[in-house]
């Protein structure tokens, strides 16, 4: 099978850190083809940067229409997650639900540790809206998601001190990593805390295989619905849907 990885950044350095983490999970007969979104932001901090992302990961997944049979969406927001599934007609997958699914089956009780404080309540309303609020605490590190790039930057040793406070104040029993940019981290860390230590990008890889596997896509019927035909104007106009809704 062939699995579409779209970073819906524009940060190509981020793509190849995704699709490395995705490739090293992978089963026999899968394939990862990564791409990198062309418009929007270089990261995705906040409702304005995954709102200006939105077109350009639904270019990359218009582009290749039929030549993948799943997608995932590399950006713990789940950025454009449920405009991807109008628009295709595979399975569509996003890290922070495929994470929270992950750890659920692997402990009571976890945290996500991700970025920033306006990454947090986003990524909080999300697994609120996935049903895990009862079972998750979602924290922040301080840390800008570009900075994940640099090894000067600090970033690691914040990271650290928060899967730290979450382990010892919230009673974690399993971390999860609340950003793509923190991929290779995983086992690094899962071997220094000897907790679950959940990669999205990894968990939406299996979830990914899992689906296509199954045979099962997205439902046509109702919320994800084709869009219906109707003119778009302006710089939306390359994005009107040229069917009828089913």
């Amino acid at each position: 099978m062939r699995i579409l990885l779209v970073n819906p950044n524009t940060t190509a350095s981020m793509t190849e850190k995704a699709a490395v983490a995705a490739r090293a999970v992978m089963a026999p007969g899968t394939e990862i083809v990564a791409a990198t979104s062309r418009m929007g932001p270089a990261s995705i901090e906040g409702h304005y940067d995954g709102a200006l992302a939105v077109p350009g990961l639904l270019s990359e997944l218009k582009e290749r229409t039929g030549a993948y049979d799943a997608a995932i969406i590399a950006c713990f927001d789940d950025t454009g997650l449920e405009a991807a599934r109008s628009l295709v007609d595979v399975p569509v997958v996003g890290l922070c639900e495929s994470a929270v699914a992950t750890a659920g089956f692997l402990a009571q009780r976890f945290t996500v540790v991700t970025t920033l404080e306006r990454s947090r309540v986003l990524i909080d309303n999300l697994v609120r809206r996935y049903g895990m609020g009862g079972r998750v605490k979602v924290r922040a590190s301080d840390i800008p998601v570009l900075e994940l790039e640099d090894p000067a930057s600090g970033a690691i040793d914040k990271l650290r001190a928060e899967i730290e406070r979450a382990l010892f104040e919230d009673g974690a029993e399993a971390i999860v990593l609340g950003c793509a940019g923190m991929t290779d981290l995983a086992r690094e860390l899962q071997d220094i805390y000897g907790v679950p230590v959940v990669d999205g990008v990894a968990a939406a890889v299996k979830q990914a295989e899992a689906l296509v596997s199954l045979g099962l896509s997205t439902s046509k019927r109702g919320s994800y619905a084709s869009p219906l035909a109707k003119p778009f104007t302006g710089a939306m106009s390359a994005f009107a849907p040229l069917r009828a809704a089913g």
